[in-house]
This record gives C-alpha cells, sequence and structure tokens, in this order.
C-alpha cells in the first residue's frame, strides 16, 4: 500500500547557548528523492502499524474553553492556496517553538511535516524526531561516529485525516496521535501546538462494544459453540479493520453476523444503554478478550483460549480455583523436574 507524496519539509527546533527554544526552518521544500520517498514510506508504515492510538479533532482546551486555533487556521489557509507549504510548516514551526518552550524538559528535534494521499485520502504528517547517535566503519577501517534519524522509535507524532477534515467537520476522529509514553505533559505539548483536542476514546468503545457481544450472545439461543463463532467472527471483523486503518462501522458489523444467522444484533447494540458510537477506531489490545482471557497477579499469569472455557479449564468461582486439564507439555516437563529435585 503506497503513498504518493505531495510535499514534505524538515525544520529544526533547539535550544540555543542561553537554553531558549529557536526554530531553523528550511526555506524550500525537500525534493521528492528516492531517499525521502523511502523514509516517509517507512514512516507511514511505522505509523499506521502503532497500535493504542488516540483519535482527536480540532477544538477548545482548559478550563476557560479557549480554541487554539492558529495551527487550524493556518492549514485552512493551505489548504485553500492562500499559503504556501513551506510558509506554512515554518508558521507550525514557530507554534511548537512556543509551546516547547513552556517545558523544562524540551530538547527540541527535528519536526518533520509531509502531505500525501494513501487510497483515498489525503493526510497530513506531522512527527518530531529526534536524532540517534550510531558508529559506522569507513573505508580506510576507521570508526566515525554520525547521527541519523531515528526513524523507527517515533513517539511524538500525528496523522491529520483532511479528506474527512474537511468534508465532515463535525467528526471527532480526523486526526489520529500516539500517546506519550512518559506522561501526559509530555505528550500533551505536541498536540496543544496543534489545538488538537481527544475527542474518541477508542478504548472505551472498544470494550463497550465487547459488553455488547457478550451480552447480546448470552441472551440469545445460540450453542456455546455458535456463540464463540459469534465472537471469533466480531473479533476478525474488527482486526482487518485495524489492519487496513478503517474504522470499526456497528451496522457492517450487524450485516456480517447477520449473514451467519445472528440477527439484530445492531438494534440491540445501538438500541441500549451501552452509548457506542456508530463508528469508532479498533483496538486490537482490548479485542483479544473476546479470544483469550487472561489476567496477572500475585506472581501468577494466566492466558488460554476463549474456547477452553468449561472445557479443559473449569472455573469455579465459589471456591476462587480454576482447574487445567491437560498442561502444556512445556510447562508439565518444568512441574516434573521441579518434583523430582525436591
Amino acid at each position: 500500500m503506497g503513498i504518493s507524496i505531495e510535499q514534505a519539509i524538515i525544520h529544526e527546533i533547539s535550544q540555543d547557548g542561553q537554553g531558549q527554544m529557536r526554530c531553523r526552518l528550511r526555506p524550500q521544500p525537500l525534493l521528492n528523492t528516492s531517499a525521502v520517498e523511502t523514509m516517509l514510506e517507512e514512516l507511514h508504515q511505522t505509523y499506521s502499524s502503532k497500535a493504542g492510538k488516540g483519535f482527536g479533532f480540532f477544538g477548545t482546551h482548559g478550563d476557560d474553553g479557549e480554541a487554539n486555533d492558529e495551527f487550524a487556521n493556518a492549514l485552512t489557509s493551505y489548504r485553500s492556496g492562500d499559503l504556501g507549504f513551506v510558509e506554512f510548516s515554518g508558521k507550525a514551526s514557530q507554534l511548537l517553538q512556543q509551546e516547547l518552550a513552556k517545558y523544562d524538559f524540551s530538547q527540541g528535534g527535528f519536526l518533520l511535516m509531509s502531505c500525501y494521499t494513501s487510497m483515498t485520502s489525503d493526510f497530513l504528517f506531522v512527527a518530531l524526531l529526534s536524532a540517534k547517535s550510531s558508529m559506522t566503519v569507513l573505508d580506510d577501517m576507521e570508526l566515525s561516529q554520525n547521527n541519523h534519524l531515528d526513524l523507527s522509535n517515533i513517539q511524538l507524532a500525528a496523522r491529520i485525516d483532511l479528506t474527512e477534515w474537511q468534508a465532515d467537520k463535525s467528526s471527532r476522529k480526523y486526526i489520529s496521535f500516539i500517546r506519550g509514553r512518559a506522561g501526559r505533559k509530555v505528550a500533551d505539548f505536541f498536540l496543544d501546538f496543534m489545538g488538537c483536542v481527544e475527542g474518541v476514546n477508542t478504548k472505551a468503545q472498544n470494550k463497550t462494544l465487547i459488553h455488547a457481544v457478550e451480552d447480546f450472545v448470552a441472551s440469545s439461543e445460540l450453542t456455546k459453540d455458535e456463540r464463540q463463532e459469534c465472537r471469533n467472527k466480531v473479533f476478525e471483523y474488527c482486526s482487518e479493520r485495524a489492519d487496513s486503518g478503517e474504522v470499526i462501522e456497528v451496522k457492517d458489523l450487524a450485516d456480517e453476523l447477520a449473514e451467519s444467522g445472528m440477527d439484530s444484533f445492531y438494534d440491540f447494540a445501538c438500541g441500549g444503554s451501552y452509548e457506542l458510537d456508530e463508528e469508532f477506531p479498533a483496538d486490537k489490545a482490548s479485542l483479544r478478550s473476546l479470544k483469550k482471557f487472561s489476567g496477572t497477579g500475585g506472581g501468577v499469569t494466566l492466558s488460554f483460549d476463549g474456547g477452553h472455557l468449561g472445557e479443559r479449564v473449569i472455573y469455579d468461582p465459589v471456591s476462587d480455583t480454576i482447574l487445567i486439564k491437560g498442561v502444556p507439555a512445556n510447562l508439565k516437563d518444568q512441574l516434573d523436574r521441579r518434583l523430582k529435585g525436591e
């Protein structure tokens, strides 16, 4: 699944000798060389495969409810032709510099911005990349240290679906972003400079869908195998959506189930008290509970396929115990060795 690059540019934001954040702006776009194409293809694939992304829209921030709309206004001017790509990206760099200056942890980096088309949508990709030191061996077998962009470990990146943004102003999910690992403050500055607000709680929507599916099969007259088949179909549909970058559509999912004789899921899910959106992004980590049971606590980790419950795995809630029939061979070998040693 290739991308068609329209524009791309890199600006640098760094600290000067006095510890102030400064922009070094590139005066023209990057040439569409094979190096640039390879880099953006890699970033597109890496970003698309990132799990647990958040989704949002251009909105209001803070308790005062004021909109930080400078980035959105500049983007609007660029898309309407009133502002060139270089000027727009320079404005974005200055907005990010101003936001970074508010924090003590800021080290800056290289702001990459690219407009490209993938499938039928136009996207704006925005990422703050860091440089990574590496060693190389020269022709005379001497070692040389150099810096390169760390493309495989992007942590601060967002992608705006320009087609959805311009077609549906009421959408609350046309911006996707990587959730920061180092705490909300580190991740939020990147969203704040764009004026992005989280609009869809992806994990919550996926967990609500799972809850609706479990209630649906519990209230049906399906056999045990048919219930598990229903769960498997939901998992397969949602996983395919996640892999292709498409959203889960509840009506579409219901139609898939109806083809297998499982009617009325749409009315059940949307007519109840589940507060399930008509469509939302897939979260594969949350959806795994349709296929597997897993848990960790007190030094014990347990995971098994849902189809084994009631057969190889017997759960007794009264005695708070689980009986496993047919211990996995590698675990059995470890246990037998320990018993012999004792």
